[in-house]
């Protein structure tokens, strides 16, 4: 356990991630200033219904992108690890943000190890979009972490995939998401179709009278 600076955001970053992020509000400014100065990571609690329900990701800035002369800043970050808060100070002794006593769950080990079913649900969803799945079976990112944003979760959706802390666990919780949703998708899909195809038959004309 240890006290992490934080930066709550209404979204959920899993480890892996790549989050480009524009800073601007001075106490997110002088939390990133030291990250990158001191080489600290720093988390992205999620901010859900107007509270921190306490889980989140720890960041890593990877990247100062651009630093303006008003202080604003671009940087690109990128997921750790898994952490819950365990409490919460507003605002950290001494600084202008927040801080938090959290534990850590361990880092994600590479793995390529996909459900069967879970991929062909995937590929099958962004079949009907006409566009390429959201994962990559070369990346080190965990695959519920490459598609967790990509199929249609809201944010309590994604941020119950956060809280779950087996690799397996989050794909069967994906599973079962896409076995509910894509015969929606697959429906909605069709009603489209017809109501295309129902608008090209107005073009040929108006109805001959009865």
């Amino acid at each position: 356990m240890s006290y992490l600076p934080l930066f709550p955001l209404n979204l959920v970053a899993f480890p892996g991630e790549k989050l480009n992020l524009h800073i601007f509000e001075p106490r997110y400014r002088q939390l990133i200033n030291e990250c990158i100065e001191q080489n600290s990571t720093f988390g992205v609690p999620t901010f859900l219904n107007n509270s921190l329900p306490g889980y989140g990701t720890e960041m890593q800035v990877t990247e100062l992108v651009t630093r303006y002369e008003d202080g604003r800043m671009d940087v690109r970050t990128k997921g750790v690890r898994v952490f819950r808060l365990l409490d919460f100070e507003n605002p950290a002794p001494g600084k202008l943000y927040a801080h938090g006593d959290a534990f850590f769950y361990p880092e994600p080990v590479s793995s390529s190890l996909a459900l069967p079913q879970l991929v062909d649900l995937v590929e099958k969803l962004y079949a009907i979009f006409k566009t390429t799945p959201p994962f990559d079976t070369s990346s080190s990112q965990l695959f519920s972490y490459q598609i967790g944003h990509g199929v249609g979760l809201p944010l309590e959706g994604e941020y119950e995939l956060l809280t779950l802390e087996n690799e397996m666990e989050r794909q069967e919780f994906l599973r079962d998401h896409l076995r509910e949703v894509l015969p929606v998708v697959e429906n909605m899909e069709r009603t489209k179709e017809r109501i295309q195809m129902n608008g090209d038959f107005r073009q040929f004309g108006s109805p001959l009278p009865g």
